[in-house]
């Protein structure tokens, strides 16, 4: 009787009470009042509505849009969706308008929504491209010249060059691990050095600043700190914490009143603060971390800058007319008004100053030059410090395109002497370099609705305002930005500006920039300049640097998951298309089979090549050793003496080994040329390269030195085609090239179809899981039967993996890492890496008159198509 009884009372089945019930007997109501189900159901009911998995949860209670939109709710929320990724200053601008990744610890703009593509290509070459790189990390290094140049951290040039060290000029170099050049690379940088007066000597403190990558950052800071021995963070520089809601902490921020502002009030009556938005901190480090570092033995301190100042970049012939058209330089005042103490007090200090003030007029002068020359016209990395007025005072009312006005400047001797010697060295100080002036330009700030208050009360509506000697003064930093330099075609092709300004004036400089016809760019339009350029884009093409392997393995498992989730047969199988890796470069294995091929078919003893190495490798780290070594042994005059000839005599070594290399890639790339296509240039190189001819003799020398070297090319197709990303550069065959010259509608060869020998191991896997799930096998025997193909995935290879120049029909030589349809071009351009021996390999064997062509693949096609391969020196 219990156990009939028990089986009435409980149910057997899955669904609810009154789903038990047939359709015609069931009500909507039943759902939620017991009442409405029969009486022999309804002790069942209750009993499952109090289950706390049948309770109705209590939802969060949602403001209404009126009190989300309230200053105090919309700036706490804001600095909460800004924990894990940290906006830019414009980054609301660009949600409105762009597709928002987050990359590198921030939010940025990728691309437009709208179509404009060609448009943004057009603005890069005949107008003007406004890019917001402000994401980019600038890194303080402030101590005596003399130990900022003892780094022995970098190649050669290192920050010592000639023409940067006066700070006239932008450098750029790469940064290596110390005693370890030239392996282990950190990452690119660009680097300015603070202008220096003539009464300064030597032994005063200067300022450095070092541009570079979010992604490089890390490593070239922990790097830097071991270099100068600054471990010791300053605790003057801990950042305040960012303001949240109100329910969240209650200290907050209370913004100044201004004007008649309203306040938002409690239930008691008492002021609810508003809390302000303060950036502290990047994308890259922890808030709550240090950012500020000294070190008692070399006097050196570091600071991280990010996000202290402001970085645009303007693309484009047109950048002048956009940047005189948008600032105009701010008045000298040499007065002080009652009104204004706060806002100019430092200004009208510095115009005191009759040397500064006539610096200002000289900077004022050299910047009216400007519009009547294109950026590539002036001398590339050119400095130009300035003080400019509160750019939305002549806002216009309407967007316009800036166009240059040639008549009102003529070629004179002025001109002239900007053109050839560039901007003069007093030119280039600015105000930016001082943190007091940066901190009071920002915290003295105008805000938009006095601004706009003030635009209320003129006479005549709409007419200029005149804030006098209340306008903001606002200290920039122009740098000139290179174009292409490298190749015969398009020089001058993507230079520009970039301007450098204080925090807190983004969006006060960004819109007038937008008003006189700039075209924005996001991170695609980044990747575009870079490829038409035919220069490496950060981090994708430094896979070398740890931050470019990462950025290659977070590369890879995003393509991988993506073909996951199609099904097998809405994709490509990669087996039978003969590739090995379509989401990744092995370059690892490519450069090691090279060598491996190298030496059997060369007959190259192994055991020289790594003698070599070792040899070179030795030579380098002694070098850098020594150098430390004297560093750190007691100061006297001897000493001294045998310190600055090792230091001279590893400078002259790197000097040398770098000369070396560039001199290779010289002949590499007339080796690389047809003999039909030599023109004046190339002809020009052969002359002063001492030019060698290609024989086995080079062949040996190259292989004994550079055993593993990549060498950065770029790609040119002759008919019609588009490389993508991770594209195989192959070896035509004689029989290729003598079909090219027989056929004009020859684009290339095809890679016969592969068969695929894991497609029966996958399927077995696939048999093994179901069992395993059905429980059809025992326990024991279930996980060796599964771990022995757990990796494989239909279509493609598992590791490890074969031969790589020899698994297809066609030798492989590297991959493509850039690669689209070019604009500029007409045709489908690539840049990318090939190896150095099979390069050689490949020139030694083809005629003179077809030098320099190779084949490309894409992962997804079996068409090879012919393209032209050029070194770029």
């Amino acid at each position: 009787m219990k156990a009939m009884l028990k089986a009435v009372t409980q149910k057997s089945s899955n669904t609810l009470v009154f789903q038990s019930l047939p359709r015609h007997m069931r009500r909507r109501a039943m759902s939620h009042n017991i009442k409405r189900l029969p009486r022999r159901l309804r002790e069942l009911a209750r009993i499952e509505t109090e289950k706390p998995e049948h309770q109705k949860k209590d939802l969060p209670k949602s403001k209404c849009r009126k009190a989300r939109r309230r200053r105090t709710n919309l700036v706490a929320e804001f600095n909460r969706r800004q924990k894990k990724n940290i906006w830019l200053e414009t980054h609301i601008w660009h949600a409105k308008r762009f597709h928002m990744v987050k990359k590198w610890g921030y939010c940025l703009g990728d691309r437009p929504t709208t179509k404009c593509y060609r448009a943004c290509y057009r603005a890069m070459t005949n107008h003007c491209l406004l890019q917001d790189l402000s994401y980019y990390c600038c890194l303080e290094l402030v101590g005596k010249e003399e130990e900022l140049l003892t780094a022995p951290c970098s190649e050669w040039p290192t920050f010592a060059a000639i023409s940067c060290l006066p700070g006239k000029r932008q450098g750029s170099l790469t940064l290596y691990r110390i005693d370890k050049y030239p392996e282990e690379a950190l990452g690119p940088v660009t680097f300015i050095w603070k202008p220096t007066n003539k009464s300064d000597d030597s032994s005063q403190s200067r300022q450095l600043w070092i541009w570079t990558h979010p992604a490089f950052k890390k490593d070239i800071l922990e790097e830097l700190k071991t270099v100068f021995q600054c471990s010791e963070p300053m605790v003057t520089c801990n950042p305040e914490p960012v303001p949240t809601l109100p329910l969240e902490e209650t200290k907050m921020y209370v913004a100044e009143n201004i004007g008649q502002k309203r306040k938002s009030k409690s239930q008691g009556g008492e002021t609810v603060a508003v809390p302000v938005k303060k950036i502290i901190g990047d994308g890259t480090r922890d808030s709550h971390q240090p950012y500020c570092w000294t070190s008692q033995t070399t006097g050196v301190v570091i600071s991280d800058l990010t996000m202290e100042i402001l970085r645009y970049r303007l693309i484009g012939p047109l950048s002048h007319c956009v940047l005189t058209e948008a600032l105009k330089v701010a008045s000298l005042h040499t007065e002080m008004d009652s009104g204004n103490s706060e806002i100019t007090s430092w200004w009208i200090e510095k115009c005191r100053n009759s040397d500064q003030a006539s610096v200002h007029l000289r900077q004022e002068a050299t910047f009216e030059l400007l519009q009547g020359l294109s950026p590539s016209d002036i001398p590339s990395g050119s400095v130009l410090g300035l003080t400019v007025g509160d750019p939305r005072v002549n806002l216009p009312k309407k967007r316009s395109k800036s166009m240059p006005h040639p008549e009102k400047y003529q070629e004179n001797q002025e001109m002239k002497q900007l053109i050839l010697g560039g901007v003069p060295a007093e030119c280039a100080q600015s105000f930016l370099w001082d943190q007091n002036i940066r901190k009071s330009v920002t915290d003295t700030k105008m805000p938009e609705q006095e601004l706009n208050l003030r635009r209320s009360e003129l006479l005549v509506p709409g007419s200029h305002l005149d804030l006098g000697p209340q306008e903001s003064k606002i200290p920039v930093l122009l740098v000139q930005h290179p174009g292409k330099i490298a190749g015969e075609d398009r020089p001058g092709w993507g230079s520009g500006w970039d301007i450098y300004l204080p925090k807190g004036w983004g969006m006060a400089f960004w819109l007038p920039f937008i008003y006189q016809g700039a075209r924005i760019g996001g991170l695609r339009e980044a990747l575009k300049h870079s490829l038409y350029k035919r220069t490496p884009h950060v981090p994708h093409d430094y896979p070398d640097c740890p931050a470019g392997a990462q950025f290659a393995k977070e590369l890879e498992s995003n393509l991988l998951e993506k073909f996951k989730r199609r099904p097998p047969a809405k994709r490509a199988n990669y087996v039978k298309h003969g590739t090995l890796a379509p989401f990744s470069c092995p370059w690892s294995k490519l450069t090691q089979d090279w060598e491996a091929r190298s030496k059997n078919t060369k007959g190259i003893d192994a055991a020289t090549i790594d003698n070599k190495a070792c040899a070179s490798g030795e030579q380098i780290s002694c070098g850098l050793s020594s150098e430390s070594h004297a560093e750190e042994s007691p100061v006297m005059d001897a000493l001294d003496q045998q310190r600055e000839m090792s230091s001279q005599n590893m400078e002259i070594e790197e000097k040398e080994e770098e000369k070396a290399t560039n001199k290779l890639l010289k002949q590499v790339a007339i080796w690389c040329q047809p003999t039909s296509r030599k023109n004046r240039r190339i002809q020009h190189l052969l002359s002063n390269a001492d030019q060698k001819e290609l024989n086995e003799d080079a062949l040996l020398s190259t292989y004994q030195r550079y055993p593993r070297a990549v060498v950065w090319i770029s790609l040119s197709l002759l008919k019609k085609g588009s490389p993508e990303l991770h594209t195989m550069i192959c070896i035509p065959t004689e029989e290729d090239l003598s079909q090219l010259d027989k056929s004009q509608h020859f684009f290339g060869p095809q890679e016969p179809k592969h068969s695929d020998r894991f497609k029966g191991k996958v399927s077995k896997q696939k048999g093994i899981k179901k069992r395993v799930n059905s429980k059809k096998v025992t326990e024991s025997s279930a996980p060796d039967t599964v771990n022995e193909h757990q990796d494989l995935v239909l279509g493609l290879w598992p590791e490890p993996l074969p031969d790589v120049p020899s698994h297809c029909s066609r030798v492989l030589l590297g991959f493509v890492t850039q690669g689209d349809f070019s604009l500029a071009s007409g045709c489908g351009e690539a840049l990318g890496f090939v190896s150095l021996a099979g390069l050689l390999e490949m020139l030694m064997f083809q005629p003179a008159s077809k030098r320099g062509l190779v084949l490309l693949r894409n992962p997804g096609s079996l068409q090879y198509r012919f393209a032209r391969l050029t070194v770029e020196v």
